[in-house]
């Protein structure tokens, strides 16, 4: 029996696990999302077009692998029906789970509500109704997707919810849903969805045990976890790479290669403590460059210098084998990079990260910069400073860099 491997962010998200996926995917057989809904956002470029998707695997792209969504995601109708427009002929090479939990309008009407509620002390959340979804989950009031294989039913057993909440939708400023309406929206949904709604787990399991390659897609990075990220200001989900297999029915001895995927420096979205974040010129340069600009939903990304100790942690949490190094080409032209080394917190040096994170100072060892790495294809051709970057990141989190992307294309990537 073959072992799935897995892909997952080990900074807060936007490392470029998409692009990673959709490269290495063409080796792999099936590709799995496992966590998280369209809070997602994997961007990919092929021959200069820009594909984004939230709920699709980047393995999508590849017509001959099979993609699928875990019971671990939460789905919005809405959007995967939108999504799957972009692409055809999915029948065979596409399945959602039956258990996955469905995140419908209400949903999302909420989660905007609380966090206007919230003013000052906000989060930050996208706001697409994925935290009440998973609340709706963990309480045991949620529905599932196979549940839109009776639209009938479910329309009842929602129009029930809704009349036990009504006092919370109320309060809210929420409008509750007509019956009728809500009927036709879930009638059009089975229509679009019923074809690729079925038993996930069995699939990926046959897979493995018929020796097929099977590549895990994480969603938003390690540091977002809900239980060992910069809580409250993380997501709903287990995003460390434990939750693929809670999110797909895997066991941990069937997860493999784990491939930890970074950026040569460190972006966050939203609010939350952030240690190595450049405010200045160097971090406008870096959002400038790097095109920081959330897939799903716009915000422009908080740039900083790479954090060593935070990946460190990460990857320790993560099982992390081999790093995949992205954006290397944003820091070209920079005469000094920085790399976060250790924190000063409570009047001591620590190379940890605490649980209080938001009180840290950060210590930077300071190297010189390059001029350009953009599209070089092979180590060897890098620039000598460059090499020096990527072997003390290697040097202080103590996991080997073994893939390095020069630019948004695909083929501009290093094997090393």
């Amino acid at each position: 029996m073959r072992k799935a491997d897995l892909v997952v962010g080990v900074q807060w998200g936007d490392e470029g696990k998409g692009k990673i996926v959709d490269m290495l995917g063409l080796n792999y057989d099936m590709i799995c999302r496992s966590q998280g809904g369209h809070n997602a956002g994997h961007t990919i470029w092929v021959d200069g077009v820009r594909y984004a998707m939230h709920l699709i695997p980047s393995g999508i792209l590849h017509k001959n692998i099979v993609n699928v969504i875990g019971n671990g995601v939460v789905v919005s109708p809405d959007v995967l029906i939108d999504e799957m427009a972009q692409f055809d002929h999915l029948e065979g090479r596409f399945y959602i789970s039956d258990r996955a939990h469905l995140n419908l309008t209400h949903h999302g009407l909420i989660d905007q509500a609380k966090e206007r509620l919230k003013g000052d002390k906000a989060i930050g959340t996208t706001g697409k109704g994925i935290g009440p979804t998973y609340a709706d989950k963990i309480s045991r009031s949620g529905h599932r997707v196979g549940e839109l294989l009776e639209p009938e039913r479910l329309c009842e057993a929602l129009m029930s919810d809704f009349e036990m909440n009504k006092s919370l939708f109320n309060a809210l400023g929420v409008k509750i849903p007509n019956h009728d309406e809500l009927l036709e929206e879930l009638k059009r949904y089975k229509e679009a969805l019923a074809p690729y709604i079925t038993n996930t787990t069995r699939i990926v399991w046959k897979a493995l045990d018929d020796g097929k390659k099977v590549l895990l897609e994480g969603a938003q990075g390690t540091l977002l976890d809900i239980d060992h990220g910069t809580y409250p200001y993380v997501t709903s989900s287990n995003t460390i790479s434990a939750g693929a297999c809670t999110g797909l029915g895997l066991n941990p001895k069937e997860i493999g290669e784990v491939i930890g995927v970074i950026k040569a420096y460190t972006t966050r979205v939203g609010f939350g403590p952030f240690p190595t974040e450049d405010k200045g010129s160097d971090g406008d340069k870096m959002c400038e460059v790097g095109k920081e600009f959330g897939t799903t939903t716009g915000r422009r990304r908080r740039c900083g210098w790479f954090d060593a100790v935070s990946v460190k942690y990460a990857s320790r949490l993560d099982a992390v084998d081999k790093y995949a190094l992205m954006k290397l080409d944003v820091l070209d032209g920079f005469e000094v990079v920085k790399i976060c080394k250790a924190y000063q917190y409570n009047g001591e040096t620590i190379d940890y990260v605490p649980t209080d994170l938001e009180n840290v100072t950060p210590i930077y060892e300071d190297l010189e910069g390059w001029d350009s790495v953009k599209g070089v294809t092979r180590y060897d051709d890098l620039p000598k400073n460059a090499k020096r970057y990527i072997e003390r990141i290697e040097e202080l989190t103590g996991v080997k860099v073994g893939l390095i992307s020069t630019s948004p294309e695909r083929s501009d990537t290093i094997i090393r």
